[in-house]
């Protein structure tokens, strides 16, 4: 059929893009999303004795604090989401037990709640005047607080851990199913008990998985915003946006900024070699044999436990949270702003909607460059793309400020400033710096799927450049480029830290009103837009469940 389609295709002009007029555009595209890293660098380059002086105080006096908290943070959450998620892995993918089915799609819920949301729906179930320690006080008679304060390092971890440990738990099945499988059954027939197999065979295979997911929930705990200001934990995020807009320095914003990116870098670094790890673990597990292993069948109280495994993460980090915004959603329908959530709602569906456009259609074009001409410039541009999602909002935030501010001190009439800032322009660029790879990622998955041969026939039947794209990868290219439009929507619907300082005026988001509405304590009124973040973010859960089915 798609022969047959390019066949009837009139023949369009043989000669490409020159390369150099190719290689001049990607690199314009790579300066345009690199810009906020590159001007975070350049700030080092511009320090003055001022500079110097906030930098000796900031290391004095709040550098201790968020180093000593983030760190903190950092290693329980990585303890936490490496607990939850491979105990629910192995659960799922080693042993059958009832209701293991519903488990292996119900354990991703988590990955629609946005972290501040389940802070926000916790605390106010679990605060001093909340519904809990209030009923308990009612009925035994307690006096002071019953519950343990919730808004502090512990809490934020409580939190961290039961929304993002869907990241240890998708790559850890992801290994053990297609690489432990094999060794297991082979443990098996020589007689290594069920214990055996699983400490010597299937954890020393899902380690590599294991670690990848640690480094990707990290990169989320650093660059999160809502749940370290709500909290009040001195993280290097809170940290930004206090020296930014509290303070009004940018030079300690800029240099605290340029560390949370050196920490963002090592996880980077650290998840790039267990990724690498990963692909040499499957090629070794799949030389072990083809037959997949059937898991073991638990019954009795093991059957229970497994359950029970599989069901806390479900009940701590979408179960609960939903069910706590929906009693004050309830109890004020009435008195709920649906005007004003209208208006919200537009405002985040058109950025939210632009931005995927956007992205995807940079996507495409960054796939297809790669595909038309692999070098190490096409390489290198794309590579340095996909390191945008690694980029904290904050980070992005400052490094699109302060080139404002260097052109603005030189050029005082121009109204560079009031184009990022007031605009769509500055939160759509932002957006684009991040999630760029997001969609980046899924149209190159697609194209992995389409062989370079239908290319070379193409070309013999008269078809290159820009037709090639349209009419041969283009529909085959329509499935990964919907669902890198999706994620990308998703993604921006939730985002908060950049939104929250470059939205244009009177431009409020549902991530923005939510965490405003949080903030004054006004949970009743938030519980709606964090509700619709929470549906909106279900539909890439749907969708990986149903590509998880597939396999």
């Amino acid at each position: 059929m798609i022969a047959s389609d390019i066949r009837s295709c009139p023949p369009t002009d043989p000669r490409p893009m020159p390369r150099w007029l190719l290689l001049a555009l990607l690199l314009i595209l790579a300066l345009i999303l690199m810009l906020p890293v590159l001007a975070l660098l350049g700030s080092w380059l511009q320090l003055d004795e001022a500079a110097r002086d906030v930098l000796h105080q900031m290391a004095q006096t709040v550098l201790p604090d968020y180093l000593q908290t983030t760190v903190w943070l950092c290693l329980s959450v990585a303890l936490g989401v490496g607990l939850v998620g491979m105990l629910t892995a192995s659960a799922v993918t080693l042993f059958d037990f009832p209701g293991r089915r519903v488990f292996e799609w119900a354990l991703l819920l988590p990955l629609a709640m946005p972290a501040y949301v389940v802070a926000y729906a916790y605390t106010d179930f679990l605060q001093f005047s909340g519904p809990l320690q209030v009923g308990l006080r009612e009925t035994f008679g307690l006096q002071g607080r019953v519950f343990p304060e919730i808004r502090n390092t512990a809490g934020a971890v409580w939190v961290f851990t039961f929304t993002l440990y869907p990241y240890v738990y998708l790559l850890a099945r992801t290994a053990l199913t297609e690489r432990a499988s094999q060794l297991m059954e082979a443990a098996r027939l020589l007689g290594a008990p069920l214990l055996r197999r699983i400490r010597e065979v299937a954890l020393p295979l899902a380690r590599p998985a294991v670690a990848a997911g640690m480094a990707l929930a990290l990169m989320e705990t650093l660059a999160d915003f809502g749940v370290a200001s709500y909290f009040g934990i001195q993280t290097f995020t809170a940290g930004i946006y206090k020296a930014w807009l509290a303070m009004d320095n940018r030079s300690a914003a800029a240099q605290l900024a340029t560390m949370l990116l050196a920490l963002v870098t090592l996880l980077l670094w650290l998840e790039h070699r267990a990724q690498r790890r990963m692909r040499f673990a499957s090629l070794r597990g799949q030389r072990a044999g083809s037959d997949e292993a059937q898991p073991a069948r638990l019954k009795g109280a093991r059957a229970g436990l497994a359950w029970l495994v599989c069901a806390l993460p479900v009940l701590f980090g979408f179960v609960l949270p939903v069910l706590f915004m929906l009693r004050p959603l309830i109890g004020g329908w009435d008195e709920l702003p649906w005007n004003m959530f209208l208006q919200w709602s537009r405002n985040s569906l058109w950025l939210a909607g632009l931005s995927a456009v956007l992205a995807t259609a940079l996507a495409l074009l960054l796939a297809f460059s790669v595909r038309m001409r692999p070098g190490p410039v096409t390489r290198g541009v794309t590579q340095l793309t996909s390191l945008g999602y690694a980029v904290p909002g904050a980070v992005i935030v400052v490094g699109i400020l302060l080139p404002v501010g260097w052109v603005q001190a030189v050029r005082p009439e121009t109204s560079v400033g009031y184009w990022v800032t007031a605009t769509a322009l500055g939160i759509v660029w932002a957006y684009l710096v991040r999630f760029t790879a997001v969609a980046l990622q899924s149209v190159q998955s697609g194209y992995s799927r389409v062989p370079v041969s239908l290319d070379d026939s193409a070309r013999m039947l008269g078809t290159t450049g820009l037709g090639l794209a349209l009419r041969v990868h283009g529909p085959l290219l329509r499935r990964s480029a919907m669902a890198a439009a999706l994620l990308v929507f998703v993604d921006v619907m939730k985002e908060l830290p950049a939104t929250l300082v470059l939205r244009p005026f009177n431009s409020d988001t549902l991530a923005v009103v939510t965490y405003q509405l949080a903030r004054d304590e006004r949970l009743g009124e938030a519980a709606l837009p964090a509700l619709t973040l929470v549906l909106v973010g279900l539909l890439p859960v749907i969708l990986l469940s149903r590509t998880l089915r597939q396999r």
